[in-house]
């Protein structure tokens, strides 16, 4: 384990994937297939090395990167520090969780990428240059450089969604673009303030800054209680809409109905949580008085994610849109949680991140074997999957009770916190949230109880899971239920992490 170059390697090694398949002709599928494949596991690796180390004590602070980069000049009435931005990599407990969710899931996508039929060649580097963008967001303890991954993520998806979808691939890549690109222009604006007013970007130095009266006296220029506000809201909005926030959602629906399942299984996997974690390091760590203040409008704001997302998963006829709708409802449990602004609500929060990210993934990884083999996910042309496809119907069932919060599952676990953290602070707004969680269940198994014991609709000759496709199914189900039944495995590495935010809470 080389400490000093250790996120490097874990963030950058699909680059030596891209590059071998830079070398093999294109006509190669089966050999670009597998370095496809193969790419994924040096990440996966790594980051399981380390989860494993930290959970039997290992300090995270010692994988620290500091190096110098980019030097804006020396001016004669600041310190050298200042407008001086460097390559900082660092993760505590969040970002180490947040980084294997990353891995465990680009390995499963990549096994899942049968349903590509073309250019199999520029659609794994692209899928390998994703992977990179999300492993250095999370990693990255530079406000500059967490910005640079934030905008790689941006380019493979829109390409993977434009040129790999379905029938309207390309007006949800462009709106996937514009909305996204609205997003990153805000959270560039916020970046470009803070460094102008603190003479740095690094993001403990700006905490520090933040909370030292010392060190606010010693700011290139101050901020005043407006304008952290501004920043806030504008955070808020950015995040907002990678999260997403009712109404800044609707290019998150063409995203899940057009993309490719496996690019879904990373979209609805990892980059919404994005949101969630910007809103939880930035948001929520750099300015906790404003976010204390404006609790209430993020719950509510969460309520709304939830019933709304809800009731409309409720009436659609195509079980990708029903995910879809899903996905915005269980993002609301993220915002709901960290508006509780106590310990129970803010760990449930970041669960149920984690959590929605296995259970969306399982989900779509299905939609993709379904697809496959019936060419359609509309729920009037489905039916009696569990005569023709038992396994597949069975995991279908499986997937729908971890996400309606079963007892035993990742699900129920996330859930139950958040909203035990929303009740000890705003018990009457709890009590209406709890409708999207009835109504949960009833679009989730409504959907999935059509397509498993309806009426046969199916030819009888459709197969059901076979060969590889066992390898993500099983994965996923068992970290579903792993974290459902020990959620140790997850609270264990974050209570630092929550241990400080709640620190910065002043509780």
């Amino acid at each position: 384990m080389n400490e000093p170059y250790f996120l490097s390697l874990l963030i950058f090694s699909p680059l030596l994937g891209i590059l071998a398949l830079s070398l093999i002709p294109k006509e190669q599928e089966k050999t670009i297939k597998m370095i496809g494949v193969l790419a994924t596991l040096p990440s996966l690796l790594l980051a399981l090395f380390a989860f494993v180390k930290h959970l039997n004590g290992y300090d995270l602070s010692q994988l620290t990167e500091r190096r110098e980069w980019i030097h804006f000049g020396k001016f004669s009435f600041l310190n050298e520090t200042n407008f001086t931005i460097g390559y900082e990599l660092h993760i505590d407990g969040l970002a180490l969780v947040m980084i294997l969710l990353t891995t465990l899931l680009a390995t499963f996508a990549a096994l899942a990428s049968t349903s590509i039929t073309k250019e199999w060649k520029g659609y794994f580097m692209l899928f390998l240059l994703l992977e990179i963008g999300m492993l250095g967001v999370f990693a990255a303890s530079n406000l500059v450089l967490f910005f640079i991954f934030f905008e790689i993520t941006l380019i493979p998806m829109f390409f993977l969604i434009g040129k790999w979808g379905y029938f309207e691939k390309e007006k949800a890549a462009y709106s996937y673009l514009v909305y996204n690109g609205l997003g990153s222009a805000i959270l560039l604006i916020v970046i470009a303030v803070l460094l102008a007013r603190t003479g740095t970007s690094n993001v403990a130095e700006i905490h520090r800054i933040f909370t030292d009266p010392v060190a606010q006296m010693q700011m290139v220029s101050p901020i005043s209680e407006q304008l952290r506000y501004g920043l806030f809201i504008a955070l808020l909005i950015a995040f907002g809409v990678k999260l997403p926030i009712v109404p800044l959602h609707r290019w998150m629906l063409r995203v899940h109905v057009q993309a490719p399942p496996a690019v879904v299984m990373l979209h609805s996997g990892v980059l919404l949580k994005i949101g969630a974690f910007g809103l939880i390091r930035f948001a929520l760590g750099l300015f906790p008085g404003q976010f204390q203040q404006l609790s209430t409008l993020i719950v509510i704001l969460g309520v709304v994610n939830l019933l709304y997302g809800a009731f409309l998963a409720f009436v659609q006829n195509d079980f990708k849109m029903v995910l879809a709708y899903s996905s915005v409802s269980h993002m609301g449990i993220v915002l709901i949680g960290l508006g509780s602004l106590n310990e129970a609500g803010v760990q449930g929060a970041i669960f149920q991140a984690v959590s929605h990210g296995f259970i969306s993934a399982f989900l779509f990884f299905l939609v993709g074997v379904l697809y496959e083999r019936v060419q359609t996910t509309s729920l009037d042309r489905l039916g009696g999957l569990a005569k023709v496809m038992p396994l597949t119907a069975g995991f279908f069932l499986a997937g729908a009770m971890a996400s309606l919060g079963l007892p035993g599952t990742s699900g129920f676990i996330s859930e139950f916190m958040a909203f035990l953290g929303l009740f000890k602070v705003n018990p009457v707004i709890a009590a209406v949230g709890t409708l999207g969680i009835i109504m949960t269940a009833v679009y989730l198994l409504r959907a999935v109880l059509n397509m498993t014991y309806g009426p046969a609709k199916q030819n009888d000759r459709v197969s059901d899971l076979r060969g590889m496709e066992f390898i993500p199914a099983i994965s996923l189900f068992a970290l579903i239920v792993l974290i459902g039944i020990y959620p140790n495995v997850l609270a264990a590495p974050l209570q630092t992490t929550i241990e400080t935010i709640m620190n910065g809470l002043g509780g």
